[in-house]
């Protein structure tokens, strides 16, 4: 289990903010390694005609799904990208998730079987459940969203913790994209304009100097959730009633013959 904290808080406090919080952090080792220290996140949020996942976020219901690809930076069909199924229960966080290359996964949203690519795809159940949500209950690529992410850790690493902090800025996107859309942003629209979202993430406690540091700058936890922030900014997106973005994009009845249902 995981835990998340979320924090909109306004552009100007940014660097302040991030001085006060550095001496008890250090880079994460994949984000040292890009531009700046930060990289681009790419995620492709699924939902059904009813917008289930939207509204059971609004409605605040305590147990909820998201239905996910995620990319980053610039890929290309090599690139290894994420089929994730992130649910959420009260507080504490589980998540499904398979990683393959991006042309194999566009393979199998073509209708082609998970068995056909053994070794290519990590955790192939999980791939099978992100499709079966998927076929289940009819979903289909909503909104792609985007942002820039600069990811640190502790000071002091402790595994079973995993404690990480983020900075996630620019938040963007794209109304209804195609899956092999994922890395393309022509027409983004940005959401929270004026404001960043820092997240606090870890599995067991959260370290005691986060506290008084987001204190020290009036900043309370609340559900700054990406998704719904980035459907209402979009005004090509109405989740109050079926969009005809639903009836395209159908995975076929072959591929639906190839999946086996998951335990």
């Amino acid at each position: 289990m995981r835990y998340e904290f979320k924090y909109l808080v306004p552009m100007e406090q940014y660097t302040a903010l991030r001085s006060a919080l550095l001496p008890f952090l250090r880079p994460d080792p994949f984000a040292a390694l890009q531009p700046g220290g930060l990289y681009t996140v790419r995620s492709l949020y699924y939902d059904t005609p009813g917008f289930e996942m939207y509204h059971t976020k609004v409605d605040g219901i305590a147990h909820r799904m998201k239905v996910r690809l995620r990319g980053y930076n610039q890929g290309g069909s090599n690139s290894g990208v994420f089929m994730e199924i992130k649910r959420k229960y009260e507080s504490p966080i589980l998540k499904n998730r398979s990683e393959a290359p991006f042309g194999v996964v566009l393979q199998l949203f073509e209708g082609k079987s998970i068995d056909q690519f053994a070794g290519l795809i990590q955790d192939p159940d999980n791939a099978r459940r992100f499709f079966y949500q998927i076929l289940s209950r009819n979903m289909r690529p909503v909104i792609n969203i985007i942002y820039d992410r600069e990811p640190f850790t502790g000071s002091h690493l402790d595994p079973e913790n995993d404690f990480r902090l983020t900075f996630d800025l620019h938040l963007r996107s794209v109304a209804y994209p195609r899956v092999d859309q994922l890395f393309e942003e022509t027409g983004a629209m940005f959401a929270f304009p004026g404001f960043f979202i820092l997240e606090v993430k870890f599995n067991r406690f959260c370290p005691a100097w986060v506290k008084p540091v987001l204190e020290d700058f009036q900043l309370r936890k609340e559900p700054a959730s990406k998704y719904v922030g980035a459907i209402n900014s979009n005004r090509f997106i109405n989740p109050e009633r079926f969009n005809d973005a639903f009836a395209k994009g159908s995975l076929g009845d072959r591929w639906r013959a190839d999946l086996a249902k998951p335990n």
